[in-house]
């Protein structure tokens, strides 16, 4: 079983591979289209988690402060920036099949490629937001620390996380179109059991046991602990990033085994 399934992940890199210049293309395809005939373009990027950050700042600091153990607003904003990532991915890449149907049915190549371009400009989006994070950290004088050198270990197991549940929900939308709904009302909860706007480890018996699985967390902790307070990531974070390997592994291959069914279910 472990043979074929290293001779399935050789055979979709090496796809990938060839496919590249096609990513690429799909990528800036969705980037235009994304921002077309919009009067702020690209500004829409930082808009959506600055005013979020906003919003949440009154609520957790004047109607009912909480203790973050860093100026609030760096908290919140930090926290929804590595959010806004995957849910914007996740969010596109569940219609990323059923939007480009006439290419799903036409001549093969990969057709994860769709959900990959989805990741992949929704991490554009999420670069371009950093700026106001860099900005923030400026004005409440948080310096970067050597452990900022392991920002791209986060972004990475980010990146496989998010990459394998999108290939997930693109595939299962294709074939039952409700996923795209349900999908809606599990993105407003997850956020509020992950700790994006406020620690979710206040939370304690059962409850906090159960929040403590949400492999979430201790991705967008981790993005706090290298860039704001210089410490490592926590042993939830490296568990997180196992988990996320194997995540991403099996939803890939399980899609590329399913791909012969999709132009059935266009």
């Amino acid at each position: 079983m472990w043979k074929r399934l290293l001779a399935d992940i050789a055979e979709l890199l090496g796809e990938q591979a060839e496919y590249r210049e096609l990513l690429y293309r799909m990528t800036l395809r969705d980037l235009k289209l994304r921002y077309k005939q919009t009067l702020m373009g690209v500004g829409w990027a930082i808009f959506t988690p600055l005013v979020n950050t906003a919003v949440f700042s009154v609520v957790f600091m004047r109607v009912a402060p909480i203790d973050t153990g860093m100026p609030y607003p760096l908290f919140a904003y930090s926290g929804l920036l590595a959010w806004t990532f995957t849910a914007s991915a996740l969010r596109f890449s569940v219609t990323s099949l059923t939007s480009n149907a006439n290419l799903v049915t036409k001549v093969y190549f990969p057709r994860e490629i769709f959900p990959f371009s989805a990741v992949v400009v929704s991490l554009v989006d999420a670069a371009i937001a950093s700026v106001v994070l860099a900005a923030l950290m400026a004005d409440y004088g948080v310096h970067p620390t050597p452990t900022a050198l392991l920002l791209p270990i986060v972004i990475v197991v980010q990146v496989a996380f998010t990459t394998g549940i999108a290939l997930l929900l693109g595939m299962g939308n294709l074939f039952y179109r409700d996923v795209k709904y349900l999908f809606e009302i599990v993105l407003t909860i997850w956020m509020f059991v992950t700790s994006v706007v406020f620690p979710v480890q206040l939370v304690g018996g059962r409850l906090g046991g159960v929040l403590a699985l949400n492999p979430m967390t201790p991705i967008v902790d981790a993005y706090r602990q290298v860039l704001l307070q210089g410490a490592w990531p926590g042993p939830a974070f490296w568990i997180t990033a196992f988990v996320s390997v194997i995540v991403l592994a099996w939803s890939w291959v399980f899609f590329h085994r399913s791909e012969f069914e999709f132009a059935e279910s266009v």
